[in-house]
């Protein structure tokens, strides 16, 4: 039997997106230093970002608003199989595209180099955002799933890494081995800045719900001490699973979700497989995955830190873009095929057979929907005392059976 849980997680939600957007990016005064007709670049990421395609168009409405040719670039990396096409097309697939957006959608593969950094690396910029008369940056700012520091994923990562395109990415990553992902990153960042061409960028963050809660334009003289502020404010909101498990049921993974498919800093494993590598989490000892979203586009990165994971998901992979994302981060073993299973109920069993609990009744579960929704978990009966117990849960009502159908497999995470 399991137990539904909700997590009172404080809602931090804007009431108008838009709204906010447009008052942060007045009061930056960033239009005044560019000559009216400038062209500006709007450069975007890949992630699930919520109210993502409004605080784009948010964006380009205020350098429009102000005389300027805005249009958007894609700053993705590597993402988006690897080509200028899958790029646009994730952006299209989160609503930005020329007729939604107002402004064209520029995305080549086509790079300059900018010289090399401080750590000696060479630095990339598309060539079309490099060409324009100024750079903006639209990013969402929080923990990256894979290592720490005073800046993670953000602003500065999407400079360094997104805005290189393929080039951009093994280069940083490349020298992220000897030096450190947030070294190479604060670095590449700083030599851009410098140059002049970025004017700044507009920070998002989201609440434990997943919501837009606070928007802050970062111009480029603020523009990595401004981030780390935006970090460190949003550590404070992250949700976490709150108790240890033996086996995390989890339904679905995907890019979109996160760049390894699962927050690692939520299930607690390394890039390279680790197990509970990070202390600030609950020890999670097996990891079962029953399906990759659609909006991953067949690209199952993350998979490899999964210890059992259904065939379902294995069928909905496309390699090319999994294989790509791992030779340019070098995090091969995220992409390594996990033991899977034709039913929910093998994939259970087994694993649950590895935990050294000798009776079934003893085994902690936990269920989540994925690493960004977690308002809404359940957990085994026997775990009980230690869900009434602690602050922030509630029992959300009678515990209910891991119902498996005639074929052996879960329906997903009741609603409750």
């Amino acid at each position: 039997m399991l137990i539904p849980v909700r997590q009172h997680l404080p809602r931090r939600a804007l009431p108008d997106v838009r709204a906010a957007v447009l008052a942060e990016m007045a009061s930056s005064g960033l239009a005044d230093r560019l000559a009216p007709g400038s062209s500006v670049a709007v450069a975007v990421g890949s992630r699930g970002i919520s109210n993502i395609a409004a605080i784009v168009r948010a964006v380009v409405d205020y350098w429009t608003s102000h005389g300027m040719r805005p249009f958007i670039v894609p700053a993705m990396g590597s993402h988006g199989s690897g080509t200028p096409e899958g790029q646009a097309s994730v952006l299209s697939h989160f609503g930005i595209d020329a007729e939604t957006m107002g402004c064209p959608i520029i995305s080549s593969f086509d790079v300059v180099s900018c010289g090399r950094s401080d750590l000696g690396i060479e630095v990339f910029a598309a060539r079309d955002a490099w060409n324009s008369d100024g750079i903006f940056v639209v990013s969402r700012v929080k923990w990256h799933t894979s290592f720490a520091g005073r800046t993670e994923s953000g602003t500065s990562k999407m400079l360094a890494i997104g805005l290189g395109k393929v080039a951009g990415a093994r280069s940083v990553h490349g020298h992220a081995r000897t030096h450190g992902m947030e070294k190479c990153v604060r670095s590449v960042a700083a030599h851009l800045l410098a140059t002049g061409k970025v004017l700044g960028a507009l920070g998002i963050l989201e609440d434990a719900w997943h919501d837009t809660a606070k928007v802050a334009a970062l111009p480029a003289e603020r523009f990595i001490a401004g981030e780390e502020e935006l970090l460190a404010l949003v550590k404070t909101w992250m949700a976490r699973i709150p108790l240890p498990v033996d086996v995390l049921i989890v339904d679905e993974m995907g890019k979109n979700i996160s760049g390894t498919g699962m927050d690692l800093k939520i299930v607690n494993r390394g890039v390279q497989g680790q197990y509970n590598p990070w202390p600030d989490a609950v020890k999670i000892e097996r990891i079962m995955v029953r399906d990759l979203t659609p909006l991953s586009y067949g690209s199952a990165v993350g998979i490899g830190v999964a210890d059992v994971v259904h065939d379902r998901l294995v069928e909905k992979i496309d390699v090319t873009p999994g294989r790509l994302n791992a030779v340019v981060s070098g995090s091969l073993a995220l992409v390594r095929t996990p033991l899977h299973c034709p039913s929910d109920r093998e994939c259970f069993e087994l694993v649950a057979a590895t935990v050294g609990r000798f009776d079934i009744a003893d085994v902690r579960i936990g269920w989540i929907r994925n690493t960004l929704e977690l308002g809404a978990m359940a957990f085994s009966e026997n775990m009980a005392d230690e869900i009434a117990a602690l602050p922030g849960l509630e029992i959300a009502g009678p515990p209910f059976e891991m119902a498996f159908d005639t074929e052996g497999n879960l329906g997903g995470l009741p609603c409750f």
